[in-house]
């Protein structure tokens, strides 16, 4: 449960993963520990999802397999606390730095740049390329106002998924529900999807990734609201959380919509719509249809500072309950 030491811990990782955010370096020396948890799911996925299963086999080996993988996380989160323990404050800043790594607040901030960067020094194609990095729709089919689109709602899905989700599950459940969250969320990414092959195996990683990021969905919204009043005033506000509540629902997933349409509402633009995916048109209503219909440059540059102090507020709310639980 939560407690004053998780929360300390939780602040000086949020600290430290804004000014650092994910050093290349270090990981072209040592893998990732999303790059283990992956492999773990790899393994899993080999040995219990062959083709020539039946359905309703493939969904019963991917309850047990997601529920094995959770399980292994949620020990060796306990293992690597209960280790870090003995070393007291040390213990603390290394626990710090391991919390770090599983945030997204400046790599997500960098990646999103590098979009707007690359339209203003290269143009379309350039835009198209950086796109391409942080998104799967197909980039040949964007032109700049929808290349500006997706890095806007890539910003906004990721600030759930990349940021308070695993903030609220280390505050609330220390590194076995950070480290549980991370295994799932990247078996998501891996299996979750619904192509022949894993829409029976996925499911259950799938439905529990759903139930995972409800709560951070819904808070995003109040934190983007809270950031985009620092940046753009008082009647942001209203606006943000407005369009939120209205046009949350009209995405595809149940969490991805909320903190995009929040977004949507603070920049007042228009998102989501139809989109190409590997060659195929994916039909979604526009998220805050009355918004502007042609994103740009300066808005993708105003989301990312609205992200920024939308992740402010997070870290200033984690500090406000430090200070309840003393």
């Amino acid at each position: 449960m939560m407690t004053d030491e998780h929360l300390l811990i939780l602040i000086l990782a949020l600290l430290l993963d804004r000014i650092i955010g994910d050093p290349d370096w270090l990981w072209q020396r040592v893998p990732h520990p999303v790059v283990l948890f992956g492999r773990a799911i790899s393994f899993f996925d080999r040995s219990f999802n062959g083709k020539h299963l039946a359905g309703v086999l493939r969904r019963r080996n991917g309850l047990m397999s997601i529920g094995a993988l959770l399980f292994g996380a949620v020990i060796a989160g306990w293992a690597v606390h209960g280790l870090l323990a003995f070393f007291g404050w040390l213990g603390i800043l290394v626990e710090a730095g391991l919390v770090a790594i599983f945030l997204a607040q400046k790599s997500l901030a960098d990646h999103v740049a590098d979009v707007s960067n690359a339209l203003r020094s290269e143009g379309l194609a350039g835009g198209r390329l950086a796109v391409s990095r942080i998104v799967g729709r197909d980039p040949e089919t964007l032109d700049e106002p929808a290349v500006c689109r997706a890095a806007i709602e890539s910003l906004a899905e990721n600030f759930s998924d990349g940021v308070v989700a695993p903030a609220l599950w280390y505050a609330v459940f220390g590194l076995p529900g950070l480290f549980a969250y991370k295994m799932l969320n990247t078996a998501d990414s891996m299996i979750g999807h619904k192509s022949e092959t894993y829409i029976d195996f996925g499911r259950a990683a799938a439905k529990l990734d759903d139930i995972a990021n409800w709560p951070a969905a819904r808070l995003s919204i109040l934190l983007i609201a809270l950031g985009a009043v620092a940046k753009k005033g008082i009647s942001a506000l209203g606006n943000t959380i407005r369009v939120a509540v209205r046009d949350g629902g009209l995405h595809r997933s149940p969490n991805s919509g909320r903190p995009e349409a929040a977004m949507a509402g603070a920049l007042d633009i228009q998102l989501a719509g139809p989109r190409v995916y590997g060659g195929e048109i994916v039909r979604e209503p526009m998220i805050n249809g009355a918004g502007r219909d042609v994103a740009t440059v300066n808005d993708v540059e105003a989301g990312i500072s609205i992200f920024y102090s939308a992740c402010s507020v997070l870290t200033l709310v984690m500090f406000l309950a430090f200070l309840l639980l003393l």
